[in-house]
């Protein structure tokens, strides 16, 4: 009886706070991104207040764009006339990718089929990260980051729009 009970409440309090697909539709702008070495050193790789958008559609679509909060402009005003210093920062400063995606809400985890990305090592891959949906927050956890690598992983928070 006992572990009846039991069962019960852990059923009550996971269907409390599990979220259906549909709990993700729609847009998100970025909060933080924070990378994390494994020697336990963070840094923030698009620097404090990032900006990116993030939008998940009901047919499986996904589109993530980051940036640092801070870009300069590029002297000649020509992406093509760019130095390799521009070129260097325009790399650092941002990352996108866009395909499909599949929730698991059992297992709290994102799977994004990546098909085209800013980092061509992305492109035609699947990453899966685990998440936690709390008040409108989407925190997930990308463990072959564009920076690092397996060396490092990195915590991402989006807020819903």
């Amino acid at each position: 009886m006992k572990n009846t009970i039991v069962m019960i409440l852990l059923l009550i309090v996971n269907s409390v706070n599990a979220q259906k697909k549909s709990d993700f539709l729609g847009s998100w702008t970025l909060v933080s991104v924070e990378n994390i070495n494994q020697d336990g050193t963070k840094n923030l790789p698009y620097d404090v207040n990032p900006k990116g958008f993030l939008f998940f559609d009901e047919k499986g679509n996904y589109a993530i764009q980051i940036y640092k909060s801070e870009r300069a402009k590029i002297v000649w005003g020509d992406k093509n006339k760019c130095t390799p210093e521009e070129n260097a920062a325009i790399v650092k400063g941002s990352n996108s990718h866009f395909g499909e995606y599949e929730i698991d809400e059992t297992n709290n985890t994102i799977t994004f089929k990546i098909k085209t990305a800013s980092f061509p090592n992305w492109e035609n891959t699947m990453q899966k990260r685990s998440y936690i949906f709390k008040n409108n927050e989407l925190k997930y956890i990308v463990t072959n980051t564009t920076q690092g690598g397996k060396s490092a992983t990195a915590e991402v928070i989006w807020k819903k729009l």
